[in-house]
């Protein structure tokens, strides 16, 4: 049982609740990380687990007080509130950044995971002959992962189901980004973009009476696809919470040397010295997709140029990120002792 929160502990569940949903919207980036990072890993996925036959008894039951308590749900609804407001607002900052200012962007990101590496590793002393291979194992893993060439875009809704299924991962799996995860399944732009802004957009039109999208076909298919997403999301998360409660109750050590190497892998993922390079046809044409856009094709990273300004104000935002890790870890202590 945990224990009744304040209004600042309630005012500080909904802020990381916006760092994890803009953390799951960037490809490389996992919300996972956020929690990880912020002290409530743990208490997120035990929470989650709570979702059980039980909870649904009590709900059923009406015992509503009961399933309140039993399922953590304070900390849940304050948690996703942060993240649904991130996905209307902290998000589409982060798209217009990543639009104007990408290496910017990437480079904060970058320092950001090497702060979170040294977070989660600093206070670990169980390196051996178990948890060395499997570190390594994670690495692997995460290394290969950023090497992936992306699918083509797919909206057969049983194709989305299992990209809600997938994509989760990286708000319970830290290292793993599952923005990356539908950028690879090439359904990214529809899920994360073209869905979000059709949710978006149907809002306002009901706050300002206007009902004409139920006329408007694609915009009604654009938000089932959003629908079986957010259907297939939700069992993902409660599948891979009950996995991942298993594995940190009886395989701690182990679990946390795989996430401590999967995060190191996954820093190829945001290398902020890349280009996007795009499908072509044996014309010479880029291909699009359904909606035309783009199709990424891979990542072509290199280099950096030392002699160009932008290099160093790269490096300026990997130390601002660094910092911003290290601040709040600055800051959980500091909550510690008082």
């Amino acid at each position: 049982m945990y224990e009744p929160r304040t209004l600042s502990d309630k005012f500080w569940l909904v802020i990381k609740g916006l760092f994890m949903g803009a953390a799951n919207k960037v490809p490389g980036v996992s919300g996972g990380i956020v929690a990880f990072v912020g002290g409530f890993y743990e208490e997120f996925i035990y929470s989650l687990q709570k979702i059980n036959i039980k909870a649904f008894k009590l709900l059923f039951n009406g015992r509503f007080k009961s399933f309140y308590k039993y399922t953590n749900s304070q900390f849940l609804v304050l948690l996703i509130f942060g993240m649904l407001v991130s996905y209307f607002s902290v998000s589409k900052i982060l798209d217009y950044f990543l639009e104007q200012k990408e290496l910017y962007v990437w480079s904060s990101f970058f320092g950001m995971i090497l702060g979170s590496i040294y977070y989660i590793a600093k206070d670990f002393k169980h390196w051996n002959k178990k948890t060395i291979p499997t570190g390594i194992i994670g690495l692997l893993i995460g290394i290969a992962i950023s090497y992936l060439n992306p699918a083509t875009q797919n909206d057969n809704l049983i194709f989305i189901f299992f990209c809600g299924m997938i994509s989760v991962s990286g708000m319970t799996l830290p290292g793993l980004s599952g923005s990356f995860i539908l950028m690879l399944l090439g359904n990214y732009v529809l899920l994360l973009v073209d869905s979000v802004n059709a949710l978006y957009d149907t809002f306002s039109e009901i706050i300002k009476g206007d009902f004409s999208f139920t006329q408007n076909s694609k915009r009604l298919d654009t938000l089932k696809i959003l629908a079986v997403f957010t259907t297939g999301s939700t069992v993902g998360l409660v599948t891979l919470s009950h996995l991942l409660s298993y594995l940190l109750k009886h395989f701690k050590h182990i679990t946390t040397a795989v996430i401590i190497g999967f995060i190191t892998g996954s820093l190829g993922v945001v290398w902020p010295w890349k280009k996007t390079v795009f499908k072509t046809g044996s014309d010479g044409n880029l291909i699009l997709d359904s909606n035309g856009n783009n199709i990424i094709a891979n990542y072509e990273r290199y280099i950096p140029n030392f002699s160009n300004t932008e290099t160093w104000w790269a490096f300026f935002f990997i130390i601002i990120g660094i910092t911003i890790l290290l601040g709040l870890d600055w800051y959980g202590k500091k909550r510690k002792q008082n």
